[in-house]
This record gives C-alpha cells, structure tokens and sequence, in this order.
C-alpha cells in the first residue's frame, strides 16, 4: 500500500484511510497518483461491495499537501502535470459502480472535500469543517469537480464556495446538501456501519446498475441510451429481480445473490 494510505478490508466493506495525522491527513502527490490503481482494486475484487473513505486521527483530510507545491508546482507545466493526477484520481472514485462512502471527522478541506464530493455519500461528525479554497492559491478548480460540487449543493452554494474559500460547519454543510447526516463525534462510527450494512443487503445489480446510470445523468446525458437500456434489461433477467419479486410476494427478507 502507497505511504499514507491505510487499507482494509471487513467482509464486504473495504476501508481506506488517509493516514498522515500529523499532517491534517494531506493528499500527497504520489497518495493522488495511487487513488485509481487503489479503487480499481476494490471494483475488481467480487468480495468486496462498499468502499468507505476516512481519515486517521481528528481529521478527514486538510487537501493536497501545499508543502509540496514549491517543488511540484512551480511553473505551469509542473502544475498541470500535479492536475491531473488529482484529476485521475476523483474520476476513479466518481466513475465507481460500487457505493463510496465519506466518513468525515475534522477538517474536511480543499482536496479531502473534493474527495468527499466524489464519493456517493458523505456522513460527518458534528464540530466537522468543510471548505474549498482554490481562490485563495490562485487555482481554477477543474471542470469535473466543479460539475459534481453544482449537482451536489447548486449553484449558489457552489459559487460561496469556490469563489470566497470561507469554511462552514457541519450543521451548515448538512443545510446546503452537502452531507447526507450529521452524528455525535461517537455516534459516526455506528451511524455509518448501519447504512453501509443497509447498503450490502440491497441488490447489488440495482445498485451498480443504477450508480451508472447517475453518473451518466450527472456528466449532462438527457436520453437513455444502449448502455442504460441494456443495463435496465440486464437487471429484469437478472436472478435479484426473480428473488426481489419472490421475497415481496412471500413476505420475507430477500436473499440477493452477492448479499
């Protein structure tokens, strides 16, 4: 495993952590250029269903490591080189058909909410701090992550965002959309592990099929397609449908294949 990252896995749940406490967990270079390698693995891995994102210590994570930025981002061609690697990584996250999960504590800034953005659910605790500071180093936040913030929170939050660098709270966070839950600093852990257990029960099928679908939806596709009409026909001679309809039908808990 790449240095700063931690990884596990518990089940179906895989867990990867940002494990540079001393350093508010910020997102190295070589962490950014690890993170597609790291979640084609765990949407490789049949075993596996969820991904859950967290960071170690007190916080989720700080952003990209500035103190790399004079050596890594002095002129323009370094840093657009530096761009795409974080670019890369938020589009393996956001391009998962398995569910991803922010567990959030802490700061959660710049690059670790840009990570948290990318994710499909975002869960923090309260005393939690959100915030993405471009405009405060002279950066242009790329177009990807700049179209899932908009989807996410709107256009107006979004602009708040990007435009003034201010951090909000958690309670304010939640307001905008940008978190789907807020729990005592000792109740996130629990909180979190009954939705992802609520997550592994479901069809799997449904979810990856469904996940891909929204991303479609999100990069600005109107019209279904073959890849979404094939997706929908895939699930109806599906062996979930047939236990889904029975289990209705019976009056029990389905039993889904990869469940």
């Amino acid at each position: 495993m790449t240095e700063g990252f931690e990884f596990a896995r518990d089940g179906a749940v895989a867990r990867l952590t940002f494990a540079r406490p001393s350093k508010k967990n910020a997102i190295t270079h070589v962490m950014w250029s690890a993170l597609p390698e790291i979640i084609a693995g765990v949407e490789a891995d049949p075993a596996v269903k969820v991904l859950v994102l967290t960071g170690a210590g007190e916080d989720f994570s700080a952003g990209a490591d500035i103190s790399e930025f004079g050596e890594l981002r002095s002129n323009a061609e370094g840093a657009a080189v530096y761009d795409k690697a974080i670019e890369a990584a938020v589009r393996a996250l956001t391009g998962m058909r398995k569910p991803s999960v922010a567990m959030i504590r802490g700061n959660c800034i710049g690059g670790g909410c840009q990570i948290s953005v990318a994710c499909d659910f975002r869960f923090a605790a309260e005393g939690s701090r959100f915030g993405i500071t471009p405009a405060k180093l002279g950066i242009v936040y790329d177009f990807v992550s700049t179209r899932q913030l908009v989807s996410l929170i709107g256009p107006a939050h979004a602009r708040y965002f990007l435009l003034s660098g201010e951090l909000i709270t958690s309670a304010r966070a939640r307001e905008i959309g940008l978190l789907n839950e807020v729990f005592a600093p000792e109740d996130l852990g629990d909180g979190v592990a009954r939705f992802v257990e609520t997550l592994c029960s479901r069809s799997q099928a449904s979810i990856r099929g469904m996940n891909r679908i929204i991303e479609k939806i999100l990069a600005g596709q109107v019209e279904p397609d073959a890849e979404v009409d094939q997706i929908r026909l895939d699930a109806l001679h599906g062996e979930d449908y047939a236990e889904g309809v029975d289990a209705f039908l019976s009056r029990r808990t389905p039993r889904f294949k990869y469940s």
